[in-house]
């Protein structure tokens, strides 16, 4: 079992910034893939950002490409999604998302690819 807890989520003006934080227990976090998904009302989840075990490859969703950076530190079995230049479009429920991979380079974006989640962080984003 994994557990996962993000922090960091709130209310911020169009423009400003946020960082969002997972922690993580219960399992080798280099054994885990993980990524970020964030679900608005009405809408389905999508995969925001993934960062592969290393923290050597990362892949984010076109929205947020050079907003956002995913970082993970396995020493401290964090991972972390720096948020820039938010827009009112990225207001949604956060989600912080991991699966144990063998694989040092996939990133999994289909929320069913992922077997353990965090229970979420709301960001809104004042126009």
């Amino acid at each position: 079992q994994v557990q996962l807890v993000e922090s960091g989520g709130g209310l911020v003006q169009a423009g400003g910034s946020l960082r969002l934080s997972c922690a993580t227990s219960g399992r080798t976090f280099d054994s885990l893939t993980m990524g970020w998904f964030r679900q608005a009302p009405g809408k389905e989840r999508e995969f925001v950002a993934g960062i592969s075990r290393s923290g050597s490859k990362t892949y984010y969703t076109d929205s947020v490409k050079d907003r956002f950076t995913i970082s993970r530190d396995n020493a401290k079995n964090t991972v972390c999604l720096q948020m820039n230049r938010l827009k009112p479009e990225d207001t949604a429920v956060y989600y912080c998302a991991a699966v144990p991979t063998f694989s040092t380079v996939v990133i999994p974006q289909a929320p069913q690819q992922y077997n353990y989640w965090g229970q979420g962080t709301r960001v809104t984003i004042a126009s």
